[in-house]
């Protein structure tokens, strides 16, 4: 698939499953064409499901951006197939931003009108590892909005960046365009409130730089 379908598709549909795969999701999900138009994604949900409005706000656990990157590796090792409605055995749902309620280690799967409760805003400058960007469509939540793990600048220039994600048809890891393929401009980057480590620009290099070296060297 192109990236820029694949990426026209990110928050959206759910991936057929495959024999040679790996093993089924909860709830396995129909099967839908590539040319079926939208972005659906799930309402916040407690851990595996069914699909509901979790009771109260979610916590912010702490944790550190070595642990989010491992766990969004272990999503992307295991190519988890995309689904709206699905819980992998972590109990995360399978989509956008039940990826990004795994690898920040939330006690639910959240949703991109939710995620800001347990972030703040930072700029591009301060992106790292462990930050993410997040496009919430608020005309229409459920189709348009996405986001994106931020894992580290993959040039000098700042023009792109590699992209943990949760889309069609399975989790991948892939340098993008900042700050996506679609809808750039209204992608804006958050850092979880719950890390326990600080971050932002150092002298050496770019953003992101030397916290790569570290996760990944």
């Amino acid at each position: 698939m192109p990236a820029l379908l694949a990426a026209t598709l990110a928050c959206g549909h759910p991936a057929p499953a495959h024999a040679d795969g790996p093993p089924p999701s909860h709830g396995a999900p129909p099967q839908l064409t590539a040319e079926a138009p939208g972005s659906p994604q799930g309402a916040p949900a407690p851990l595996y499901g069914p699909p509901g409005q979790p009771a109260g706000p979610p916590a912010a656990p702490p944790t550190t951006r070595e642990a989010i990157i491992d766990r969004a590796e272990k999503w992307t090792r295991a190519k988890v197939p995309y689904a709206m409605n699905g819980y992998w055995s972590d109990g995360y749902r399978q989509d956008c931003s039940g990826f990004i309620s795994m690898a920040w280690n939330l006690g639910s799967s959240e949703w991109t009108g939710s995620l800001t409760s347990v972030a703040k805003r930072i700029t591009k400058d301060q992106l790292e590892p462990g930050d993410i960007l997040l496009f919430h469509n608020t005309k229409d939540p459920e189709n348009g909005s996405h986001v994106t793990l931020f894992g580290g600048w993959t040039d000098s220039s700042r023009t792109r960046y590699t992209a943990y994600e949760q889309t069609r048809p399975a989790t991948r890891r892939q340098a993008t365009p900042y700050a996506y393929w679609t809808n750039s401009a209204q992608f804006l980057p958050y850092r979880y409130r719950g890390l326990a480590e600080g971050g932002g620009r150092h002298a050496d290099g770019y953003p992101g730089r030397e916290t790569w070296r570290r996760l990944f060297s």
